[in-house]
């Protein structure tokens, strides 16, 4: 059956062989990923996959999520995202030469040809598994010829009769042409049959020509097999003869010259290759800058590139690098350099979808970017679906609600809006979540179930790097409606402070231990020296708060977003 346009629908497989083929872009949130930051790539995924038909779009995540985000994709059934900590362009992203592999049994006059058809000048060599053995070059062949002269390199490489006869354009009259020339030289047997005995040793290689008297010598002589040419016809006796001695005769149509001129190409690639140990290889998921450098320090024409699993799937040269472009990258619930993607100035941003403060990442040029004053990213993409006249699927809403519900604490932060509320509500009439307040208080249950983590992995669960003023600080934040989890916390993470600070120009750290119930946040910091001291920025901050050496209590502050962060930044300008 066609379609409208007289075209047979696609298969499933072909669908699926096109969808490989598209250019990919991917969704990606911070690098210390809420559930915001994961529900929104995923949802954002389905709306583009659903409106936009020329492009792959994948959802991906820039870290690891922490376990109030998994306990929400195992509630609604939805697979984990991919992991992208890093943008760099890798070798795999980039067009390479799909140069297929050749066996290490093929001849080098077959390898040559093989070269010269695919317009190439590396041919690699890969086992029956299409792992990479080695690799020949024209270079390399072309050396061989020239300087080769030991008429004992055929048994040397263990070369096969029959790539012997297929060399010389001829064909074996007498023999096995899988068996392989292993011992003897390559002579020419143009002497008088009475000196024969005196050049031509046993298990010998000769070429002859049509006389019967000097073939006869040769099997005399022992030799394993002989080579007669111009075509001459072989007698039947002396064909007889020789597969009575297990002597290979091939006759080929080239004369004497010719012969001893094309034998030597029928040598094995494998025995004249570049083994795998010493080659320079890369693999699919190197990262170009890191290549730049061996690649001009070297002077290879090409490169053999093997994927995850060590397996041969094509070469680099120099050239493929030039004009390449970087990911295609969609980023969701952060616009900052600090908070992306590892190397996200490599990469082509194509649209940022946010609702937090204006951060510093620069674009090539103008993009759609949607930046929205409401409590969390996920309301935006409720809003999206609205306006593309898009059906929310039953899961996505489930993610949706999850992300709102994460982001205002259940409608209780500052940030939380009307619309926030609404979608949450509404959403989670579609995901068919019967008592919101019993889910939230599940959801958040399972993210600060901390017992089992080390206090690195709890700091750096929900933790963002500012640079406000010419200060580096880093906040981290933990969510509970238990005051004796959080007290357990608190006790394990005031050592890491310490550890964290002055990393990566990390001049003060501050963790927020936020009562959901209470709507408090006990503030930890630590900071060395008194040059931007983090007691003196909370004291400025917030005047009213009850500074300790190790923490200050601020009543009704539970977003670091729409709170603390702004407080901090007016304080810090003030200073200025």
């Amino acid at each position: 059956m066609k379609n409208v346009q007289g075209k047979k629908p696609l298969s499933p497989l072909e669908n699926k062989i096109m969808a490989g083929k598209k250019e990919k872009v991917y969704i990606v949130g911070h690098r210390n990923p809420d559930t915001d930051s994961i529900c929104s790539a995923i949802a954002y995924a389905d709306i583009k996959n659903r409106t936009e038909k020329d492009r792959q779009f994948l959802p991906m995540r820039a870290g690891q999520i922490n376990e109030e985000t998994e306990f929400v994709l195992k509630h609604f059934g939805v697979s984990l995202p991919g992991y992208l900590p890093d943008a760099g362009t890798q070798v795999g992203e980039i067009e390479i030469h799909k140069v297929a592999g050749a066996k290490g049994n093929l001849s080098v006059k077959k390898a040559w040809q093989e070269m010269n058809d695919q317009d190439i000048v590396t041919l690699p060599i890969t086992s029956e598994k299409n792992e990479l053995r080695g690799l020949i070059t024209m270079t390399d062949i072309a050396k061989s010829y020239m300087e080769i002269s030991d008429n004992h390199i055929l048994a040397e490489a263990k070369t096969q009769y029959a790539a012997i006869a297929d060399t010389l354009d001829g064909e074996i009259l007498v023999g096995d042409g899988s068996r392989y020339f292993t011992k003897g030289r390559v002579v020419i047997g143009a002497f008088h049959p009475d000196m024969m005995g005196q050049y031509i040793q046993e298990n010998d290689l000769v070429i002859v020509g049509n006389r019967a008297d000097d073939q006869l010598c040769c099997l005399d002589l022992k030799v394993s097999c002989m080579v007669v040419g111009l075509g001459a016809a072989v007698s039947p006796s002396i064909l007889k003869l020789a597969e009575a001695d297990g002597c290979t005769i091939i006759s080929s149509p080239h004369d004497t010259y010719t012969i001893a001129r094309l034998i030597n190409q029928a040598i094995p690639v494998e025995f004249l290759m570049r083994q795998r140990d010493h080659l320079i290889v890369f693999h699919s998921s190197d990262k170009i800058d890191d290549i730049e450098g061996i690649m001009k320090n070297s002077r290879h024409r090409d490169y053999p590139i093997l994927d995850k699993k060590e397996k041969y799937i094509g070469t680099i040269s120099r050239r493929n690098l030039i004009g390449r472009t970087g990911k295609n990258l969609i980023l969701v619930d952060h616009n900052e350099k600090t908070q992306a993607v590892l190397n996200v100035e490599e990469a082509n941003v194509l649209e940022i979808i946010d609702h937090h403060r204006l951060g510093a990442i620069q674009t090539m040029g103008p993009i759609m970017f949607r930046n929205e004053p409401v409590g969390c990213t996920a309301t935006i993409m409720y809003k999206i679906y609205h306006e593309k006249h898009l059906e929310i699927p039953v899961k996505i809403a489930g993610l949706l609600m999850s992300a709102i519900i994460s982001d205002t604490l259940l409608f209780r932060s500052p940030t939380c809006t009307p619309l926030d509320r609404n979608a949450a509500m509404d959403l989670c009439g579609i995901a068919g979540v019967e008592d919101i307040n019993k889910y939230a208080s599940e959801m958040f249950r399972a993210g600060s179930n901390l017992e089992d983590k080390t206090p690195e992995e709890i700091f750096f669960q929900d933790y963002k790097k500012f640079n406000i003023e010419n200060t580096t600080f880093g906040v981290g934040q933990i969510s509970s409606m238990s005051v004796e989890e959080l007290d357990f916390i608190k006790s394990r993470l005031i050592p890491q402070l310490k550890e964290e600070c002055g990393k990566h120009d990390i001049e003060m750290v501050f963790f927020m231990l936020t009562n959901i119930i209470n709507e408090s946040t006990e503030l930890l910091y630590y900071s060395e020296g008194e040059k931007n001291s983090a007691h003196a920025l909370i004291e400025s901050a917030f005047p009213e708060a009850e500074l300790g050496e190790i923490s200050a209590v601020l009543p009704g502050v539970i977003s670091r977003k729409k709170q603390l962060i702004p407080a901090f930044m007016r304080a810090l300008q003030e200073k200025e």
